[in-house]
């Protein structure tokens, strides 16, 4: 009986005629994402062939698109999906599309995930034609002429609406716009209930092996609602959820990945995030930053109130003061302990980021304000130093807000999203780190595989169908047919 039903199954599976795909193009909202058997799979470990279809020529310049390292593999997803979404921030793009298994038609496919710099949003057009074109060929003989064959575009987000017309423009299609908040819990709603090891805990107090927990799907709505959802972009967004299509925007703050990143980019020099990132693992923030023990003497914190002496007190405490200590040793010609010793002299304070020709034509007396010239570069201050300090004080603010915004709401789960995060352990540890500490353990932060993508998968699993009126759910309020 077991072969049977297999044998059923497959036989089901392979019969997409041309009808079946015309059908579910002019119809894409009756289409559901079937989750049955969905699991994660790393880009090291998949030996299927190409993921995605080539990026279009643009000679003589790098890759501007990144791909998660995940992708989504659905094996019992067959149907035709006819559409792509796209959720377009202040400085990322994020794009989410199916791909069918090019060795095995009857084993389903995959969900893809890449961003772009909403800057070259060029290239993230021409990236989405590519796909329109990859699809149109797949048709087995329909005219890719024809009006039903255009791929759609699903699209939140700020630049849904920034660069609407652009985009209906080159790609000849129209683009449906969804809001982008209700997007966001779609998204983390469909991971929350869906995929296995998508939603994950992290514990730095235990064992290296097992502090990152994961979680299984959860498919009773009592125990999945209430939360809040820290959405980490440019700026942050705090939204308490309350139910399915039930949320309000409680807070939030300016001070998010674009700031660090602003900030990043004027004091170190990095050009990108992952840089940015790269230098703060090699950083110590203790060059930079004012700790308890720097106050109350090494070794010593104060317990009473629950800060170690490892405790950061003050973010980039440290600077004024060593920059005054090195003003000092200038002004009696004894220096910082490095530079042209010989005669005295060292090189003269440089703002980071200053070239080396300009910082050689800043020299002239030894009476300048001088720094210790470190090995490499000659700045006082690291940039790996500065980036993990930074980010430490971003990533802090953020956790304790979250956390203030949870006890006043009364929320115990608390779902940290957005590119900003980016699966970057000392990033997580410290939002995590937030929480644990300023709740003394009552709440719990959570995050996830692909925390980048909720505003893009929420667009994805929304896909209705034009006119469609939506059915209704238990409590008698419209759905949407995707979901």
């Amino acid at each position: 009986m077991a072969d049977g039903l297999r044998a059923s199954v497959k036989k089901r599976r392979l019969s997409s005629s041309i009808d079946d795909m015309e059908q579910a193009i002019a119809q894409p909202g009756s289409i559901k994402i079937n989750v049955a058997g969905a699991y994660i799979i790393h880009h090291d470990d998949d030996s299927s062939p190409e993921r995605s279809p080539p990026r279009p020529g643009f000679a003589g310049e790098e890759h501007t698109f990144q791909h998660h390292k995940r992708d989504i593999r659905l094996p019992n997803h067959t149907a035709v999906v006819s559409h792509v979404a796209a959720d377009i921030g202040g400085s990322l793009a994020k794009v989410v599309y199916f791909t069918r298994e090019k060795e095995r038609a009857e084993s389903g496919g995959r969900l893809n995930f890449l961003s772009f710099e909403t800057d070259r949003i060029d290239e993230c057009i021409a990236y989405l034609h590519s796909l329109q074109s990859k699809y149109q060929e797949a048709q087995n003989g329909i005219s890719p002429t024809s009006s039903q064959q255009k791929l759609s575009i699903m699209a939140t987000g700020g630049g849904a609406y920034k660069f609407y017309d652009r985009i209906r423009e080159r790609l000849g299609v129209e683009v449906q716009r969804e809001d982008e908040m209700e997007c966001l819990i779609k998204g983390l709603d469909f991971f929350i209930t869906q995929i296995p090891n998508e939603v994950f805990t992290y514990d730095d107090d235990a064992d290296p092996e097992t502090a990152v927990e994961y979680q299984e799907p959860i498919d009773q709505p009592d125990h999945v609602y209430p939360y809040l959802l820290v959405n980490i972009g440019s700026g942050v967004s705090m939204i308490k959820v309350s139910g399915r299509s039930q949320y309000e925007r409680i807070g939030g703050t300016s001070l998010g990945g674009g700031t660090l990143w602003g900030l990043l980019s004027l004091l170190t020099g990095a050009r990108t995030f992952d840089d940015m990132l790269a230098m703060a693992d090699r950083g110590d923030n203790t060059n930079v930053d004012l700790l308890v023990g720097d106050i109350y003497g090494e070794g010593m914190g104060y317990e009473k109130i629950g800060l170690s002496e490892k405790t950061i007190a003050s973010s980039f405490g440290k600077v004024l003061k060593r920059k005054r200590e090195a003003e000092r040793r200038a002004e009696d010609g004894s220096g910082w302990g490095g530079g042209e010793e010989e005669g005295g002299i060292s090189p003269p304070i440089v703002p980071v980021g200053t070239t080396t020709a300009a910082a050689n034509a800043s020299r002239t007396t030894p009476s300048q304000p001088v720094q210790s010239r470190s090995k490499t570069d000659g700045r006082m201050f690291k940039p790996e130093d500065i980036s993990r300090s930074l980010l430490y004080a971003v990533s802090n603010n953020i956790g304790q807000i979250a956390y203030l915004q949870s006890e006043k709401h009364n929320l115990q789960r608390i779902y940290f999203g957005g590119s900003f995060i980016r699966g970057h352990r000392q990033t997580i540890h410290t939002l995590s780190f937030a929480i644990k500490f300023w709740s003394k353990g009552a709440k719990q932060a959570f995050f996830l595989r692909h925390e980048g993508y909720l505003g893009a998968v929420g667009a994805f699993v929304k896909r209705r169908p034009k006119d469609f009126a939506g059915m209704r759910d238990e409590s008698g309020k419209m759905e949407d047919a995707a979901t």
